[in-house]
């Protein structure tokens, strides 16, 4: 077992009295330069201790001492509760964010390497002969000077056919034949309108003329006629011939224009998707899917087009920049030689910080929206790497999140390398394997909200082992985790065939039914491409698709439309139903909750209703919503909180003064049940509420369910924007699991235990062991090993990352894959199942 490394200490932060959220008047003594590694359980304290205390001190203590001119720049942080911290360096938090970039951000442009390579191509690259010098503006497709005027920076144009909007020409419209059109209301009456313009519904689609076929698909006229709602055909004649009142005038929409316009201008996630799966896209013709226009692809850098050199995977870009004789013949003049040598060292030495990081199978013109957060967390920790800070502390929010164990050892080689620049490290984290190679370790619980915040432990690492009440000591110090599990036997397959995708090139692989698989692999080995993209596509466009999310409101891109080609076979009568569990944010408004998500505040607000005084007032469930002026407070209207104007400074959110944050006005908080108003019942965490509702069995059930999958230290109110992509996926599958199952359900799951403590992921893994008890399908893509060991079934992919990856390495039983010795999940898997 290592024990603590930490040398020479220059000193300690002292934390006296915290008192944040749960935290229970901690005092702490935490030393600077060293790697201090902060564990508990979900819920326990750990991020009120370091990022609500420790950085947000730190955050304060800063903007105070700069000009007031200078603060209104910064966006105002509240003072942290806390008696006092002593010793405390400045701090740079790196957290894990999800859905925070924009479609054309990219890797390139994250860590600005794609600013050296349009000031190389300006300045240094080989221009055609007579062609005068472009600016480095030009070589960029976010720009009207470099963006391809035909596909406006996109590299595709996007198309119908026939077949792409009709997938099935012997189906009559009524039948549903044109599926490109709308569904429910807005469908019917297309084909109401379509028997008003003559055309016959009932029969298969292929028995139509092409000029009818053409014109129903096709047209861009848009009539308007009189719709006889309910009408045969024959009735709607008679009715225009006696010039009756019709129902309403309809306009008539061709599915092309329907798909187009849908994509183009909806502002709703599934009308957009629903609509991409009726699109064909192409390259671009004219700039050949680069994105450029013909001016800048026509320059050229050690033979490359600037869109041939962002496409390059960053560990093949960086020997060629490192080979100067190639670099030299790239120009003749001396202005080029000059430039190179300004621009070349650093953009080596940028590369060299990524691949340090096991990001080289990335290139340079990734989309940023199709990162993951662990992904885009080392991207960020290579700026600062370069950075050459000393002094500082880096707060890390889970940095292991989303990464294979291969890519961990990667990880804290740089975390390393900050420390060693003479920099402390305080890392919130759960992955064992991070907490061994800690220097020092405070461990926060024993249990989440209520039942933690308190320092169990502060100390070398082997000093944990003593400290009883600890559930990081029990995991930490275990030789291998129960990975015993009851053997299951698959009746049929999911079998995908011929697969491209991203990059994945023709590959077959199969998916048991009615067991829970786990695809491994390291970071970009294809992982995600099999399942999110290949899996569900198609099989979900043989069952449907459904999204455990109540609100879609994740900004689409291209990424979101990824180009599956393969094909897909199961037995229809197993699998009739597809439920995608992924850790997309289950609202955008502060006024979407835990609560509001999961149905809890429907039934809430129906008891208070129910009430004696409610009933005496006449209030009915309506009033106890904080989106409803009636029950609301009225200064805040419901939000609890009220936007303060500072002169010379930024504007705050200050708590309402009226209600003071309770968001309800003073009549609707004197109902009461069981003592509580609405307000107090919203405050409460779900540990505390499965409690006071235990005589309520639908509550009951659904607070039970929160429980069991990490969830209990989260308020019924807790905002949506405040909830980790890990604990929104958490929510949505406790709402599945609350629900009867059918048994005939796939689950498709990303990374379920991100976030999580080992105690936790036991807890979650039972609740997916009794979906496929119930004869669900479980698959999800996850790199914990102890989740990985306890599955019945393993896909590997890789070996490597990129352009290395992308192939099924191993499939079978954890055991089986576990001794495959090109597999570089196996040595690990073989740790979690306790194999020597």
């Amino acid at each position: 077992m290592t024990t603590g490394r930490v040398g020479l200490i220059s000193g300690h932060v002292s934390v006296r009295g915290a008192r944040e959220h749960n935290l229970r008047n901690v005092d702490v003594d935490i030393p600077r330069d060293a790697f201090v590694v902060f564990t508990g359980v979900s819920g326990s304290g750990k991020s009120s201790l370091v990022f609500a205390t420790l950085y947000a001190e730190a955050q304060r203590r800063y903007l105070e001492s700069v000009a007031p001119y200078a603060r209104r720049l910064f966006d105002q942080l509240g003072t942290p509760a806390v008696d006092s911290v002593e010793g405390l360096p400045p701090a740079i938090a790196l957290q894990q964010q999800r859905g925070t970039t924009t479609p054309r951000s990219s890797v390139g442009s994250i860590t600005t390497i794609s600013n050296l390579v349009r000031m190389l191509y300006s300045r240094a690259g080989v221009y055609p002969v007579g062609s005068g010098l472009l600016p480095a503006d030009a070589f960029s497709r976010n720009t009207v000077e470099g963006a391809c005027p035909t596909c406006r920076g996109q590299g595709s144009v996007h198309a119908v056919t026939e077949r792409s909007m009709v997938p099935d020409a012997s189906l009559s419209i009524r039948e549903g034949a044109i599926a490109a059109w709308p569904v429910a209301w807005h469908g019917q009456n297309l084909r109401d309108i379509s028997v008003t313009l003559g055309f016959d519904i009932d029969a298969p689609f292929s028995s139509l003329s092409a000029e009818d076929r053409r014109w129903l698909l096709f047209t861009e006229d848009q009539p308007q006629v009189p719709v006889y709602a309910g009408f045969s055909a024959k009735e709607v004649k008679q009715a225009m011939r006696r010039k009756d009142e019709p129902s309403y005038m309809g306009t008539f929409t061709s599915a092309k224009r329907h798909v187009l316009h849908t994509f183009a201008n909806s502002s709703s996630v599934h009308h957009r998707r629903r609509a991409a799966a009726h699109l064909i896209s192409r390259p671009c013709r004219a700039c050949g899917g680069k994105r450029l226009g013909r001016d800048a692809l026509a320059v050229t850098f050690a033979g490359l087009d600037i869109a041939e050199f962002l496409r390059l995977p960053l560990r093949r870009l960086a020997p060629m920049l490192d080979d100067r004789a190639v670099l030299a013949g790239s120009g003749s003049q001396d202005e080029h030689t000059a430039v190179m040598g300004r621009i070349l060292p650093d953009m080596r030495s940028r590369l060299e910080t990524l691949l340090d990081l096991g990001l080289g199978y990335l290139t340079l013109e990734r989309e940023a929206p199709s990162l993951s957060p662990g992904e885009l967390q080392r991207l960020r920790l290579a700026t600062q790497m370069r950075s050459n800070l000393f002094g500082v502390v880096y707060v890390l929010d889970e940095p292991s999140a989303g990464l294979h164990p291969a890519d961990t050892e990667a990880l804290l080689r740089a975390l390393a390398r900050l420390k060693a620049a003479g920099n402390s490290l305080f890392v919130v984290e759960h992955d064992p394997d991070v907490i061994r190679h800690a220097d020092w370790i405070v461990d926060v619980g024993p249990g989440a909200g209520q039942y933690g915040g308190r320092v169990l432990y502060s100390g070398a690492v082997d000093g944990l082992g003593y400290v009883q009440e600890s559930e990081t000591a029990k995991h930490l110090f275990a030789t291998a985790g129960d990975t015993r599990r009851v053997v299951r036997r698959a009746e049929s397959h999911i079998t995908l065939r011929h697969v491209s995708c991203n990059n994945l090139h023709d590959v077959t692989a199969t998916v048991p039914v009615g067991l829970l698989t786990t695809v491994t692999g390291v970071s970009g080995s294809g992982k995600s491409s099999l399942v999110s993209h290949a899996l569900v596509q198609l099989l979900g466009a043989v069952v449907g698709r459904e999204a455990a999310v109540a609100e879609l409101d994740d900004a689409l891109t291209d990424a979101s439309f990824t180009v599956v080609h393969g094909s897909v076979e199961f037995d229809q009568t197993r699998i009739t139903r597809l439920v995608e569990v992924d850790q997309a944010p289950i609202g955008r408004t502060p006024r979407s909750n835990l609560a509001t998500y999961t149905g809890l505040f429907d039934a809430v607000r129906r008891l208070f209703a129910e009430t004696p005084l409610a009933k005496a007032r006449g209030y009915t469930a309506g009033r106890f919503s904080f989106n409803v002026t009636k029950g609301r407070c009225a200064r805040c209207e419901g939000q609890g909180a009220i936007f303060v104007e500072l002169l010379f400074l930024p504007g705050v959110y200050a708590r309402c003064p009226d209600c003071a944050g309770s968001r309800y006005n003073p009549k609707t908080l004197e109902v009461r049940l069981q003592d509580k108003n609405i307000a107090e019942i919203l405050q409460m965490t779900v540990d505390d509420a499965a409690g006071f509702f235990s005589a309520y069995d639908q509550l009951s059930r659904t607070l039970d369910v929160l429980r069991d999958v990490g969830l209990g230290y989260l308020t019924l109110g807790q905002p949506a924007t405040e909830l980790s992509g890990g604990e929104a996926q958490r929510i949505k599958l406790a709402r599945e699991l609350r629900r009867a199952s059918r048994g005939t359900t796939l689950y498709v799951l990303d990374e379920p235990t991100t976030g999580l403590h080992p105690s936790d992921v036991q807890r979650l893994l039972a609740h997916l062991h009794q979906l496929v008890d119930a004869g669900n399908t479980v698959i999800m893509v996850e790199h914990d090993m102890l989740a990985a060991a306890s599955s019945d079934w393993i896909i590997d992919m890789g070996p490597g990352a990129g352009e290395d990856g992308g192939r099924v390495v191993a499939t079978g039983t954890p055991e089986r894959v576990a001794a495959v010795s090109n597999s570089r999940t196996a040595m690990y898997l073989a740790r979690g199942l306790g194999i020597p």
